[in-house]
């Protein structure tokens, strides 16, 4: 045999090294971090640069106010007019459209950045009033009295040209109104699905988090096992080192999984038992009543049943005579693992870290929730399974 402190020395560092690396890789952002600022970036640039699509809603609408308001107002006479005077009298019209449609439009979409229904709808209301008004009156009026120089010796019918404004002005905040409706949807389903997008990455990474407090959790609890072996059968040491390096090494290869087969778990459970069994020997015992047909039918978060095992062994009290017999089966889609109780009395009251992170990581990744029976003489717990289709 080798020297036993040089032995110590080596197991602990490499169990050191483990848990450096794991640390070191937690301290960067994780990529659900990451995701949740894109989101937030992606939904600022997004209000800021909101298209819309309306090219066929112009192409039909601007020809058709430019031809109906001047027959509405009487302004072009087709019995006065030869046809290409009408021709080019409804051409200029429309052409009176297009600029107010287009301009108005400009501005809509330049201000739409500064001003929102949410924080500022009073200050919105009222600078959709006035870039309307100032922008459409004047230029309406001036367009229309270059009509009558064009198309009418330049005998300017004020009252048509007043009264095709007020139709104009009319038509332009009919469609704003509908602008800002279509905008108004398109945003309320944006932010609907900006919130969706947020509360799943919230639940990831607050899922993540839960599961990155497994391995301290497992390496504190194995580490003073480690110790107690050392210390009491130093011979079984080594066995469980390396007993344990198997049990990690699922660990490290399953804790980004939010699911795994029933049956990965159970056997991930029985090593970990075996590694309980070194120590303990004849005083744990597990049984486990399940169809071994019915493991590969099942998926279970994991690290589930060995939180439940280690959390049997640190409260009660057991030995040879009397050893702590858990059980494990499968009843209705529910995996029921249960234990006697007798209590063990702890130095330190219990952080309850196990079962709570089972509780949440329960919640979390199933929807569905744990049912802990805590009786005089027996402790129970009801996990919820999923089966596969």
């Amino acid at each position: 045999m080798g020297c036993p402190g040089g032995f110590i020395i080596s197991r602990f560092s490499y169990i050191f090294n483990l848990l450096t690396n794991f640390y070191a890789a937690n301290e960067k952002p994780t990529r659900l971090e990451k995701e949740m600022m894109n989101i937030k970036k992606h939904d600022a640039a997004k209000k800021k640069d909101f298209y819309v699509n309306d090219i066929g809603f112009r192409l039909i609408l601007i020809p058709a106010f430019g031809i109906i308001i001047p027959l509405i107002t009487g302004m072009i006479n087709t019995y006065n007019f030869s046809n290409w005077q009408v021709k080019l009298s409804f051409l200029y019209t429309i052409g009176i459209a297009a600029v107010i449609w287009q301009g108005n439009r400009y501005l809509h979409f330049s201000m739409r950045s500064y001003f929102d229904w949410h924080n500022k709808p009073v200050q919105k209301i009222l600078v959709l009033l006035l870039s309307v008004g100032f922008y459409t009156i004047p230029v309406s009026v001036l367009l229309l009295v270059g009509w009558y120089n064009f198309f009418a010796g330049g005998q300017l019918n004020w009252n048509v040209i007043w009264q095709s404004t007020l139709i104009i002005l009319v038509a332009v905040v009919f469609i704003t109104h509908v602008y800002e409706t279509i905008f108004l949807v398109k945003e309320t389903e944006s932010e609907m699905i900006k919130n969706e997008q947020l509360e799943r990455a919230k639940a990831e990474a607050e899922l993540e988090a839960l599961k990155n407090q497994i391995d301290p959790h497992f390496i504190f609890n194995s580490l003073n096992t480690l110790s107690h072996l050392i210390e009491e059968k130093p011979a079984k040491a080594k066995q469980f080192n390396d007993n344990l390096a198997d049990v990690y090494r699922y660990i490290l290869q399953n804790k980004a999984r939010d699911l795994v087969l029933l049956k990965e778990e159970i056997i991930f459970l029985q090593n970990y038992f075996s590694v309980l069994k070194i120590r303990f020997e004849k005083a744990v015992q597990m049984m486990i009543l399940v169809d071994e047909k019915e493991m590969d039918q099942y998926l279970i978060p994991p690290i589930s049943l060995q939180i439940l095992a280690e959390n049997a062994i640190k409260h009660n009290e057991f030995s040879d005579t009397v050893p702590l017999a858990i059980e494990i089966k499968l009843v209705n889609d529910e995996l029921v693992i249960h234990n006697p109780v007798r209590k063990k009395t702890l130095r330190k009251p219990s952080s309850k870290i196990g079962l709570q992170n089972l509780l949440e990581r329960y919640k979390l990744i199933t929807g569905k929730t744990i049912l802990i029976k805590q009786e005089e003489k027996e402790f129970t717990v009801i996990l919820p399974v999923l089966k596969i289709i």
